[in-house]
């Protein structure tokens, strides 16, 4: 039933009288902020990162490596687990990094090793950026006992220290293919952004908007994806990146000191089988330095554009130059 409030031009009221305003069928609740929120957190996400030249430097490269996954076959033709070439072969016209001691074609592994990295860095980062944020929002939002139980899960995971306890339950799956490999890293690297996602939404508790959707008797799982996590779409980004980022980095670690899949071509396993050959001895020192700088591309990758959404979430970080741009200017 629509209400008539003072104001409305359309109304009929006594002479002398405030005219009423008629409102919406909530009674004058502010109405659902969800999708406005998002939508401009998407256009301001898409702002910084074309206004932050270390955010388009990121995007490019994240774009490189994207392309390099989707088609390595047409960058390079050779099998990268065939033997077949002569080993210890220098980098040649045939042949752009050399072969292996093995007499594989190390381009070719450098190139169709970048499909494996990219997709642990996606699923892990993905996975565990999803379950940090149901654990914080569910922690934040129902409170009582639910906040006591997933932040006792959350603190002991964070005390913890994170590469150890991977080389500990990867030794236990030793030779375990990447989809063990994204699990494991999915279950253990979550805490950390729980944490924050947690102190977001509780600083969003009493606003205005959600305590309207109480009013409109909105179910706590609604109110949890339509009103909260939208707001929170900035840091969520920043907090994929960051995983996806520290995925990169353990999973290669893990490959290296062979508690990955040896047989698997990725940056990883070549470091693994670069330092077994003894590659710096014997002259190849490519097998190392071309999948280290690889990892370190890709790492910078997602550093560079985490730079833009941390400047999102918090305006201390970004640019004189900008909050001056920003600024209100004086009169005169």
């Amino acid at each position: 039933m629509a209400i008539m409030a003072p104001g409305d031009p359309g109304s009929v009221s006594e002479p002398g009288q405030p005219t009423p305003t008629l409102l919406g069928p909530t009674g004058g609740l502010p109405a659902p902020a969800g999708g406005i929120t998002g939508v401009r957190s998407l256009r301001r996400m898409t702002r910084a990162v074309t206004s932050n030249r270390k955010a388009t430097v990121g995007a490019l490269l994240l774009l490189f490596f994207c392309l390099v996954a989707l088609f390595p076959g047409v960058i390079a033709h050779d099998n990268p687990n065939a033997e077949i070439y002569p080993r210890h072969l220098g980098p040649s016209a045939q042949h752009l990094l050399g072969t292996t001691a093995f007499g594989q074609d190390m381009f070719a592994q450098l190139v169709w090793g970048t499909r494996p990295v990219l997709l642990i860095a996606l699923l892990a980062g993905f996975g565990a950026t999803i379950i940090a944020m149901l654990v914080g929002v569910a922690s934040a939002f129902l409170g009582g006992a639910w906040d006591g139980v997933l932040g006792l899960v959350t603190d002991v995971l964070l005390v913890i220290p994170l590469f150890p306890l991977l080389i500990i339950i990867a030794s236990y799956l030793h030779g375990a293919g990447t989809t063990v490999l994204i699990a494991v890293i999915i279950l253990t690297s979550w805490s950390y952004t729980a944490r924050q996602v947690r102190a977001q939404a509780l600083s969003l508790r009493s606003r205005d908007f959600l305590n309207a959707a109480r009013v409109r008797g909105e179910r706590s799982l609604y109110i949890i994806v339509v009103e909260i996590i939208p707001t929170m779409t900035s840091l969520l980004v920043a907090a994929f990146l960051t995983n996806a980022l520290y995925a990169v980095l353990f999973s290669a670690s893990l490959q290296f000191i062979g508690l990955g899949d040896p047989s698997s071509t990725s940056w990883g396993t070549m470091l693994y089988w670069a330092e077994n050959a003894e590659a710096f001895q014997t002259g190849q020192a490519q097998w190392i330095i071309a999948p280290g700088l690889c990892i370190v591309a890709l790492g910078a990758a997602f550093a560079l554009l985490n730079y833009a959404f941390d400047e999102i979430g918090n305006p201390a970080l970004r640019p004189a130059r900008s909050m001056r741009r920003t600024s209100v200017k004086r009169p005169g």
